[in-house]
């Protein structure tokens, strides 16, 4: 079996720290980016099997990140998980829940998403 790349995208080293340590426990290969603009950048240089993707960050946020990589022939079919700390109580923000699952992301979890859970939705997604 072939070690599966995962590109690791959030704004707070801390969070990525966390997710790459517990992902490589797994046996996944991360990368990592901490901007939208340097995360199309990766995908493009070297696509990953699949997208651990934050929402709120700066210079392009998750849902323009996701809705780029999903108009595009070339990634469409890289999985995404969207990852957002915007509490569902919030209702004047463009950073809802709602948004998030009306994006073309593949999974959709809340912050703080435990590394089990992030696990949880690779695994299913990359089956």
């Amino acid at each position: 079996m072939s070690t599966k790349r995962i590109l690791v995208v959030d704004d707070e080293p801390d969070f990525v720290a966390v997710v790459k340590e517990n992902l490589q426990l797994e046996g996944y290969k991360i990368e990592v980016a901490y901007n939208g603009v340097e995360a199309i950048e990766k995908v493009k240089a070297n696509p990953p099997d699949a997208i651990v993707l934050d929402v709120m960050m700066p210079e392009k946020d998750g849902y323009q990140v996701c809705s780029e990589l999903k108009k595009s022939k070339a990634y469409a079919d890289i999985p995404i998980i969207l990852l957002t700390a915007v509490a569902d109580h919030v209702s004047s923000t463009q950073y809802s829940h709602a948004n998030g699952m009306n994006m073309e992301a593949d999974d959709y979890l809340a912050k703080p998403a435990s590394p089990d859970q992030i696990i949880s939705s690779l695994k299913s997604l990359l089956r």
